[in-house]
């Protein structure tokens, strides 16, 4: 752009515009910076005046290419002055036509490589930002679930025992005999009693462990629980009805977690203990396979 600044300059001080009143009219609209009404001038007079094409012709490359014109076009400037050097080959215009085709094409080269990388860094950044929102949802489930983590585990560590009480829907995370945190619940359809028989939708009562857990649950995250015990098949076997399974401690089921805290107003579950998915993150960090569950009444 230096190069061709320094031309015109140069280049368009040289040419005078002396003579007819259009010429100094294409002169004044060009220093106003009214280039659009200086070209059209100058294409007035070519068509009037063909014998001083030459002059036209230069001045119009000069308009066409300048730094400031909005509409600048560098294949219609290079386009006037070769035309000089083809049409005009004794014009006094031709050896500065020849400096400006030069530094034309070599900013027209810069500019084409400047506005393929440009467009190269908008697609990349209109990629970037499509993805921001997702991304920084992301980052904040992760610092938020570090943060709690951490605090736990540096003040109390693991939890070692989890106390289920069905009356006030409550599961408490224990260590060292102290409540870490409490949680709302909800429970199976039918809460009051224990867990006597498959399908009767009541959630057990009685002393069990994690003993596996399901990271990829229908319920967002799930822990087992190890009913049924030694007791419940003992009572299920006496009643000649068989004791069921499948209790966990899990999240909310997928596609309601929006759900959130008002879960618990209802006892919704099969016989599981229900939390939010947020929560079950929690509890599935802070409670290993091996933790105690005593599920009281």
């Amino acid at each position: 752009m230096r190069h061709i600044m320094l031309a015109l300059l140069l280049l368009s001080g040289c040419s005078g515009f002396q003579g007819k009143a259009t010429f100094e009219e294409a002169n004044d609209l060009f220093h106003q910076g009214n280039y659009r009404a200086s070209l059209e001038t100058y294409r007035h007079i070519l068509e009037r005046d063909p014998g001083r094409g030459d002059r036209v012709l230069f001045e119009m490359g000069i308009l066409y290419a300048h730094p400031k014109n909005d509409q600048k076009n560098y294949r219609k400037s290079l386009e006037c002055f070769q035309k000089i050097i083809r049409e005009y080959p004794a014009s006094g215009y031709r050896q500065n036509s020849q400096t400006m085709i030069s530094s034309i094409t070599t900013v027209a080269l810069k500019d084409e490589t400047i506005a393929a990388q440009q467009k190269r860094i908008e697609t990349l950044q209109q990629e970037v930002k499509g993805r921001e929102s997702e991304i920084a949802e992301l980052q904040r489930k992760v610092k938020e679930l570090e943060q709690s983590f951490f605090a736990y585990a540096s003040r109390n560590g693991s939890a070692e025992r989890i106390l289920i009480e069905k009356k006030t829907r409550r599961l408490m995370l224990m260590a060292k005999g102290e409540v870490i945190k409490t949680y709302k619940i909800a429970l199976g359809g039918d809460p009051i009693g224990p867990k006597e028989r498959e399908g009767d939708n009541k959630t057990p009562e009685g002393t069990y462990i994690i003993d596996s857990r399901n990271r990829d649950s229908r319920f967002h995250r799930s822990l087992h629980i190890s009913y049924p015990n030694e007791r419940d098949r003992k009572r299920a076997k006496e009643l000649g009805v068989p004791p069921g399974g499948d209790i966990m401690i899990h999240g909310i089921k997928k596609g309601f977690s929006w759900v959130g805290d008002s879960h618990s107003e209802v006892d919704w579950t099969k016989g599981c203990i229900a939390v939010t998915d947020e929560e079950i993150d929690e509890i599935d960090m802070m409670a290993p396979n091996g933790t105690i569950v005593e599920i009281r009444p």
